[in-house]
């Protein structure tokens, strides 16, 4: 997410890939990790659970831009990836790559989350999540998180792990859908029956909702933060 406007020249697009997968197979590790880990510990508090869930991927997703951003530019969103493509930083062929790498690392870090709490790598989750509030509430969590990377990322591109940790730990609360934002984790998800679930059914809905609120933030960012080089009016 650090480097929005192109890609990280001194990698190699295998490495690049790599690093996509590790990290987000890391950040699913942690939010259905601490999931678990909360809602066994909450005593029956979803309050607490949600709580608990909220910090530690917001914390997670700040160190693992910081740790990844040098290497692939820490993207772990195909719709950071896409913004990239917008911006005519990234090639197609190189976005598919990315976004191969980080569906298949969702995956890869659900199975880690679930065998550190042993339960089988994957299982379809019963969650609930349907209706037009909890898409529009996608729309708007993910136009945030867009908005977020575009702004800082022309302007004060140090400041993008932080704030997108900070932003994800406020979204979680002020969105009903509790900000998935990213469709690698969305699918991912559908397939943990746990606190952070979501039926597999409902996953389209989601993924639609991410994709108008990316959409809608591309197109007001590129007038209100011009890339660079690009004229504000």
């Amino acid at each position: 997410m650090a480097s929005l406007e192109g890609p990280v020249a001194e990698a190699s697009l295998v490495r690049r890939c790599a690093a996509e997968a590790l990290g987000t197979a890391l950040l699913l590790a942690t939010v259905v990790g601490s999931g678990i880990m909360g809602e066994r510990l909450a005593g029956g508090s979803a309050a607490l659970a949600l709580l608990a869930n909220s910090l530690a991927t917001g914390a997670g997703l700040t160190v693992f831009i910081l740790l990844f951003a040098p290497v692939s530019g820490a993207h772990l969103n195909p719709i950071v990836t896409l913004a990239s493509v917008v911006n005519r930083g990234m090639r197609a062929g190189e976005a598919g790559g990315y976004i191969a790498a980080q569906i298949s690392g969702a995956f890869a870090g659900v199975a880690a989350a679930h065998a550190m709490f042993g339960l089988a790598p994957w299982a379809l989750s019963a969650h609930a999540r349907p209706g037009a509030a909890l898409i529009f509430s996608e729309a708007v969590a993910t136009f945030g998180l867009l908005a977020v990377v575009l702004g800082l990322s022309r302007r004060r591109p140090g400041a993008v792990p932080f704030a997108v940790g900070a932003y994800i730990l406020a979204a979680y609360w002020f969105t009903a859908s509790t900000s998935f934002a990213n469709p690698a984790v969305t699918l991912a998800r559908a397939f943990t029956d746990t606190f952070t679930g979501i039926r597999l059914e409902d996953a389209p809905g989601f993924i639609a909702g991410q994709l108008a609120g990316a959409t809608a933030a591309a197109i007001l960012f590129r007038w209100l933060v011009p890339p660079a080089g690009a004229s504000a009016r």
